[in-house]
């Protein structure tokens, strides 16, 4: 597929086959992503990718921090509250997920049952954690938004589904004392991945792009 292709037909994918990806198609998809560009070439990504045993006791991990009722402590500022146009495409995208599951807005409990799918990788073989030097901050941030793009490309590339996932960064702990990773470093979001379920009504979910001339300025 061209890369006009691949952007046309990606979607983020929330049901997965268990069917991990082979060994060296994982190798190949992150060699080539090294080639992702970044401010003055720091290349600040550092990437963990969970498969197999590993997964299901990490997964088991976030769910038990999850139900724990603590709140969540992201390493970095995931406060933010929608406002005005943004909170509408918020509420767009919801209905379209919640929609396509055929879950209604009062339905609390499934929504919050869909909801928690997230810490369990929506059973994908594969899930990865992006992390960076924390100093780094909205500039370290900006290269790992370069760098995950040009993963998920890649991926698409070679027929494997991908869910961006800023959840996944809600509770660092859990997975910073699973993982071994440094105090300095931390978790920005992560990525669930595999072959999609196509037979799956979530899959079916679809959400809208505004006009380009709402986005874009063409000066001069």
């Amino acid at each position: 597929m061209s890369l006009t292709e691949v952007l046309e037909n990606r979607f983020s994918v929330r049901a997965f086959l268990d069917k991990p990806v082979p060994e060296e198609i994982l190798k190949k998809i992150f060699t080539v992503a090294q080639l992702a560009p970044s401010n003055c070439n720091v290349q600040p990504w550092q990437v963990y990718v969970v498969s197999g045993s590993q997964k299901d006791a990490l997964k088991d991990k976030l769910t038990e921090a999850l139900m724990s009722g603590n709140p969540p402590n992201p390493d970095f500022d995931w406060g933010i509250r929608y406002e005005g146009i943004h909170r509408d495409r918020q509420f767009e995208s919801a209905n379209a997920l919640y929609g396509s599951m055929g879950i209604e807005r009062s339905d609390k409990e499934a929504r919050m049952m869909a909801l928690i799918r997230n810490w369990t990788f929506f059973d994908a073989p594969h899930v990865l954690f992006l992390t960076m030097e924390k100093y780094l901050n909205i500039m370290g941030a900006v290269d790992m938004g370069i760098y995950a793009q040009t993963l998920t490309l890649l991926m698409s590339e070679q027929g494997i589904a991908s869910c961006f996932q800023g959840a996944l960064g809600q509770f660092p702990d859990s997975v910073r004392a699973f993982l071994d990773i440094p105090d300095e470093r931390g978790i920005l979001f992560g990525m669930s991945f595999g072959y999609a379920d196509e037979k799956a009504t979530v899959n079916t979910t679809r959400t809208g792009r505004v006009p380009v001339d709402t986005s874009v300025m063409f000066c001069g």
